[in-house]
């Protein structure tokens, strides 16, 4: 059984994806399994995917449903069943690690604690540049002052969070502030996630849904949301952003209402 699962959220950004999977084949820390919770892709990346698992050697599970609408939280609820440790990260797939992503957020793990790190919004001129070759050959960390200047007179933002912090003192200094889960990277016990029945499967566009929802529930039960800011760091490539509509808004106002941690629209349908 693999030390941790990696879950990367996918919808048809293939060019993307080989991106971050490039990202994997690189890290560090080695005893992970990566399953691709897939929101309905086109059927042919299937074959995408497998020559990547072939000729990397990486774990990698591909669970896809089939494309009728945003429904990302029902995806990932099946993608946690079927991981295998006890210990998982979520990523998003258009988010590239950083070398030590799961080493960082694997010895940072703590019973009842849900670890919370934050990414670098690249801008379009910077992720055209990208390949899988320049990732895996450190690009992005070995050019960081690349980023900075984009930061600073282009579209790149958020550069900050892209410093890798070595000194336990600034990890700590930095860390000390309060901050919520980040959907597209955070990591927890399997465990915990169980106990409040996994994402709630209702929130069927962007936002909320599968960060504020699982936090504030997370939350009741008891778990604990611990900053790993600068510590476990990823690179978000350029999109346009979807919309978010106000009815995830009403969703959650329902969700707090209740004072439930569990919901019954996860996992387990109750």
């Amino acid at each position: 059984m693999p030390k941790t699962s990696i879950i990367i959220s996918f919808y048809n950004r293939i060019d993307y994806l080989k991106l971050v999977l490039a990202g994997f084949e690189v890290q560090s820390f080695r005893d992970f399994e990566i399953l691709i919770a897939d929101d309905g892709s086109r059927i042919e990346y299937s074959d995408d995917i497998k020559i990547i698992a072939d000729s990397t050697g990486l774990k990698i599970k591909h669970i896809r449903h089939e494309d009728i609408g945003f429904r990302k939280n029902k995806i990932l609820n099946k993608t946690i069943v079927e991981s295998s440790s006890d210990y998982l990260i979520f990523i998003d797939g258009d988010c590239i690690p950083h070398r030590e992503f799961i080493k960082e957020h694997y010895e940072n793990r703590a019973i009842k604690t849900c670890l919370t790190g934050r990414r670098v919004n690249m801008s379009d001129k910077i992720s055209r540049q990208l390949t899988p070759e320049k990732v895996k050959a450190g690009y992005l960390s070995n050019n960081f002052m690349e980023l900075i200047f984009d930061g600073i007179f282009g579209q790149s933002s958020y550069v900050e969070k892209g410093i890798y912090l070595k000194s336990a003192l600034m990890r700590n200094i930095l860390n000390k502030k309060y901050r919520g889960i980040v959907g597209c990277n955070f990591s927890l016990f399997k465990e915990d996630i169980l106990k409040v029945n996994g994402f709630d499967e209702r929130y069927e566009a962007p936002s909320v849904g599968e960060d504020t929802d699982i936090q504030y529930r997370l939350e009741l039960y008891g778990v604990k949301i611990k900053s790993i800011n600068n510590i476990a760091v990823q690179y978000h490539l350029h999109h346009t952003l979807l919309s978010r509509p106000e009815k995830n808004l009403e969703l959650f106002g329902k969700v707090k209402s209740s004072g439930n941690y569990f919901t019954p629209f996860g996992i387990e349908k109750k």
